[in-house]
């Protein structure tokens, strides 16, 4: 696999975030990967995001992992899950400039999954979306709707912010998104992030190649 490069996602004139970038030869697409809650100590080495870039990676895809505003290097301050969503926009930005065409996803854990879900349903060049242990029981997904790009989303079978029942309406609501629970996993998928990366690397390998619209 390609290391990761250190990069800098400019945001806005005086906002830049921290950001780690690897880019093949010929990616046959990217990802943008966003981390969980900032306030809980959530940043793009934990365990979970680094095994989402890891697979994605060994698919064949661009990643772009970063730490959202006010976390690690990155500048300015917890937005509340509104500044995060220009800090995801702005990874998307980067990541499409750097494999200059090929399919855009966006994958996200917890937290992140919200941001990556309302982030994907605003931008036309998304043909992919992972949502990973999203935390249905503290956080409204009802705007998620058919995208008709590949979606997924994985949840353990004991994550207590993702709790089975909610997980079943919810995804029987959307019957057009792949659904992967991982057995016996909790929000933190201790001892459980490998069959987490076989979930992911299968969406990662599903997606579409070639450019969308803008």
């Amino acid at each position: 696999m390609i290391p990761e490069q250190p990069v800098s996602v400019a945001v806005s004139a005086d906002l830049s975030l921290e950001a780690l970038l690897s880019v093949p030869a010929s990616p046959a697409g990217g990802v943008v990967i966003c981390h969980p809650h900032p306030l809980y100590g959530g940043d793009m080495e934990n365990p979970v995001v680094v095994r989402v870039q890891e697979v994605c990676a060994a698919a064949g895809l661009a990643t772009l992992r970063f730490n959202f505003r006010g976390v690690g290097a990155s500048g300015g301050v917890h937005g509340g899950g509104v500044g995060e969503q220009e800090d995801a926009a702005a990874a998307l930005d980067a990541l499409a400039k750097a494999i200059d065409g090929g399919t855009l996803a966006i994958a996200g854990y917890s937290f992140g999954s919200r941001i990556a879900a309302l982030v994907a349903g605003r931008d036309g060049r998304i043909g992919g979306i992972a949502l990973i242990a999203p935390p249905l029981a503290m956080s409204d997904f009802g705007f998620l709707e058919d995208t008709r790009v590949p979606t997924l989303i994985v949840a353990g079978t004991r994550d207590q912010y993702c709790p089975p029942d909610d997980f079943a309406r919810f995804t029987t609501a959307r019957p057009w998104i792949k659904t992967i629970p991982i057995e016996g996993a909790d929000h933190f998928f201790f001892g459980k992030l490998f069959p987490l990366g076989e979930a992911v690397s299968q969406w990662a390998q599903q997606l579409p190649r070639g450019r969308r619209g803008p």
